[in-house]
């Protein structure tokens, strides 16, 4: 049986994901500036005070809305953890596909857009689910002896997390005209190949482990 305390976060999460849920819905229909905190409460079912109690303001509803991206792709995974490390990698890029376009481009725009405009940490943090998971999938690849002459593990899964988000940001600027599940699931199996032949045959001179 739940106490207070624990009945009073459950109830917290809860009107944070309505909020969230409300925000991406108008930003489906018209851009993030056009959409007001009052539209974002209406739709959720709570005031405005309510909405500043979980948020100083809605530009922070970006940060929030996309810091669920590693939960998103844990639960896609959950229940393949016994398949080949390869076919968990698609399961990831499928995932972060699905997760990005199901935000939309212009909101995803919107967050780069704020994330040239602070000194936050570099999202490349090693500690990442999503980054640990495509480490982990190349670790277990290269053991299988499926990564020939390839440089190590937290090499590569850098190298790929970044360029995978290279992609999408080009899908920001071509205004999302494209699938970007078909694309990463495209240059996936371009760099599948590279490494199962051998690829780069030691880690690049002066590349950094993340």
């Amino acid at each position: 049986m739940e106490d207070y305390k624990q009945r009073r976060q459950r109830e917290a999460a809860q009107t944070e994901q309505a909020i969230l849920q409300a925000a991406m819905r108008l930003c489906r229909q018209k851009a993030f500036d056009k959409v007001s905190v009052r539209e974002i409460c209406s739709l959720a079912g709570i005031t405005t005070g309510a909405f500043y109690h979980h948020f100083p303001s809605k530009e922070a509803l970006l940060a929030k809305g996309f810091s669920s991206l590693d939960g998103y792709v844990k639960q896609a995974l959950a229940g393949h953890e016994n398949q080949p490390p390869e076919q968990r990698l698609v399961i990831i890029l499928t995932s972060y596909a699905d997760f990005m376009e199901g935000l939309g481009w212009e909101l995803a725009a919107r967050y780069y857009q704020q994330r040239l405009g602070s000194c936050a940490a570099s999202t490349l943090d090693p500690q990442r689910f999503t980054l640990r998971a495509i480490c982990q999938c190349l670790d277990e690849a290269g053991r299988a002896g499926l990564l020939h002459g390839a440089p190590p593990p937290e090499w590569i899964a850098d190298f790929v997390f970044r360029h995978f988000r290279g992609v999408v940001i080009d899908w920001v600027l071509n205004r999302g005209s494209y699938r970007l599940a078909d694309k990463l699931r495209q240059d996936y199996r371009f760099f599948e190949g590279a490494f199962r032949s051998g690829g780069p045959a030691r880690q690049p001179e002066g590349a950094a482990h993340p």
